[in-house]
């Protein structure tokens, strides 16, 4: 079983996480900001993971610390857990209708950090979070993950539906790119022979 426990502390955020990559959903989440949680606790289900993460940041100056640094250890419990990532099927894609919206995410666990992201969220807060902020944590995520994610709103109406249909749609993309190929079990998935 896949699985890795991390613990990260600044002068901004203390975070604690554990991760099990073949999991059953389950999620004990708390960030101090609840739409985040949602979005955490949501991406876990739908990707059978099992997260248990808690995180104290300086909420009083931003959310930036907080929603970013989240997605550092996120990415940092990925890579860890993934080891040297021989075997898995490494890259992954899901198109996912929320309602009115719908979304696609394609990521790639290949070792190279990119990020494209388009949400067309266009107001400042969803619940109580900042919406700005949902590009900063798939950032901290890819740089610590060594992953390349490309997550786009094709058209919508609700902006709730808008950033939950990219993270139902990075659960389920990054599921099948962590998910292991019995008959290449022993290759890492690369003609470079590197990751």
């Amino acid at each position: 079983m896949r699985s890795a426990a991390i613990e990260r502390n600044t002068k901004e955020t203390q975070i604690r996480g554990r991760l099990v990559i073949e999991g059953r959903g389950r999620y004990e989440i708390s960030t101090g900001i609840r739409f985040f949680d949602h979005m955490l606790e949501l991406f876990t289900k739908h990707g059978g993971f099992d997260l248990k993460l808690q995180a104290t940041g300086d909420l009083d100056v931003d959310q930036h610390h907080t929603v970013e640094d989240v997605g550092i250890v996120l990415g940092q419990l990925f890579s860890r857990a993934l080891g040297d990532r021989r075997g898995i099927n490494r890259a992954g894609y899901f198109v996912l209708p929320m309602d009115e919206t719908l979304a696609v995410v394609a990521l790639d666990l290949g070792g190279r950090p990119a990020l494209v992201y388009k949400d067309l969220v266009r107001v400042r807060l969803v619940g109580d979070l900042q919406t700005e902020l949902v590009e900063d944590f798939f950032g901290g995520f890819v740089n610590h993950a060594g992953a390349n994610l490309h997550a786009k709103v094709l058209y919508g109406r609700s902006n709730h539906h808008k950033i939950e249909a990219i993270f139902k749609c990075f659960a389920r993309a990054l599921k099948y790119a962590c998910s292991t190929d019995k008959r290449l079990r022993n290759q890492l998935p690369s003609t470079k022979g590197l990751l």
